[in-house]
């Protein structure tokens, strides 16, 4: 898409003053007035951001959007090696407080009747990642036109979250943690209401692997099973074997669950395949158990397969590891909440199955990461990496008031 970026804005600017700001009179005064002053320009960015889904290592007009806009503002962004995301320094100071979002979008197709809905057949923001980088930019912006902060602050635009082991490692081999004290991240949970976020020290996602089994057989007539290897008998066992023995070899209190997601194998009822392949995701809550998994899986799918002598090549791509969240980061991101929203905006959150790369961050630099409430209080709860799945606006205000607090709170402690 070639488009200059203003060409990318939607027509629905009318209606983007009405939304409304929760945590107004809050403070700081110039955190109000900049959001008084730029609500509607923050709802104009995360639509133009949802009209125009990029996917992964693809956010090029994105970052450009990002840069123009930042630089604008007198900021000095530096685009990642790969063309994609960002680093952007606002303030000065020894201490150094990092706030990242995601910029990618998924590879489905919407499903919604919003005005703003993606214009790409294949690609749509259904995870929220347009509310995360909306949020960002209007922190970073109000936070440059603060009278003076204690320290600096680090924005991270990452590109490809969406796919393993995930962008996050580009961040970190281009230096983007090079300085930073902590690190804080929002990500949006439509089962929370909007004006809420939960919060949960300790593991808050799991660690995500993604398998791949690829058999091979001379092939033949289903009536001989006995002069062949029987291929798709093989790939049987291995679906329902695999999962059973890993129940009975890792602790079942560390959330441990394999589920596939694709099985290939055969184009005729009488014959046996030479091929297949087969696919799916091993996550674990447990760091210490996800360091541990793939030696011992590789040894139960050997054990499996070796009876029915068919080949095969088996393939454990590490994915990412849990988001681990430190006391005393969380305890800072509560107070942070507290600031921005009010006592009543804290929520705990349980550990989620599902893996996010800002886990790799915390292998390097304490922090904590966070749910935003996007859920507007009635209606069905529409779920992430769904094509119907939406959000609540007034949550974009919400997400730039914590973050802001967030790096403020971390800077003066």
């Amino acid at each position: 898409m070639d488009a200059p970026p203003d060409e990318l804005l939607p027509a629905t600017s009318p209606t983007m003053s009405t939304v409304a700001d929760l945590g107004i009179g809050r403070g700081p005064s110039w955190l109000d007035g900049w959001l008084t002053a730029h609500a509607a320009d923050v709802v104009a960015w995360r639509r133009r951001l949802h009209a125009n889904p990029e996917l992964s290592r693809e956010e090029h007009v994105t970052t450009s959007f990002l840069v123009d806009t930042l630089t604008r503002a007198g900021l000095r962004p530096r685009v990642l090696p790969g063309g994609t995301g960002l680093i952007c320094d606002v303030g000065t100071g020894p201490r150094c407080v990092a706030l990242r979002a995601d910029i990618d979008a998924l590879p489905l197709t919407e499903a919604t009747d919003v005005p703003f809905a993606s214009t790409r057949p294949g690609a749509a923001h259904a995870c929220g990642h347009d509310a995360h980088t909306t949020a960002l930019l209007g922190a970073g912006l109000a936070l440059a036109s603060a009278p003076g902060l204690p320290g600096r602050v680090r924005l991270l635009f990452q590109h490809a979250e969406e796919v393993m082991p995930g962008g996050a490692l580009d961040v970190l081999a281009a230096g983007g943690l090079d300085g930073v004290d902590q690190i804080f991240g929002l990500h949006c949970d439509p089962r929370l209401e909007v004006g809420r976020v939960g919060t949960r020290v300790g593991a808050i996602t799991s660690a995500s692997d993604l398998l791949e089994l690829r058999l091979t057989s001379p092939g033949g007539h289903t009536s001989r099973p006995h002069l062949t290897a029987d291929l798709v008998h093989a790939l049987g066992t291995v679906i329902t074997g695999l999962p059973a023995l890993l129940s009975r070899r890792v602790d079942p209190r560390s959330g441990t669950v394999l589920v596939w997601g694709q099985v290939q194998a055969g184009e005729a009822p009488n014959a046996v395949p030479q091929d297949g392949v087969l696919r799916g995701t091993l996550r674990t809550g447990d760091r210490d158990i996800w360091a541990e998994l793939e030696p011992l899986v590789e040894d139960l799918v050997n054990a499996l397969l070796l009876p029915t002598g068919v080949g095969f090549e088996w393939r454990h791509q590490r994915g990412v590891p849990p988001v681990v969240n430190d006391r005393e980061s969380t305890q800072m991101l509560r107070d942070a909440v507290r600031a921005a929203l009010g006592e009543d905006a804290l929520a705990g959150t349980q550990q989620s199955s599902g893996g996010e790369d800002f886990g790799w961050y915390l292998e390097h630099v304490p922090g904590s990461f966070a749910r935003l409430g996007v859920w507007p209080g009635h209606g069905p709860k529409k779920d992430l990496h769904q094509p119907t799945f939406d959000l609540d606006e007034r949550a974009l205000l919400c997400g730039v008031r914590v973050l802001v607090h967030s790096a403020l709170t971390a800077l003066k402690a």
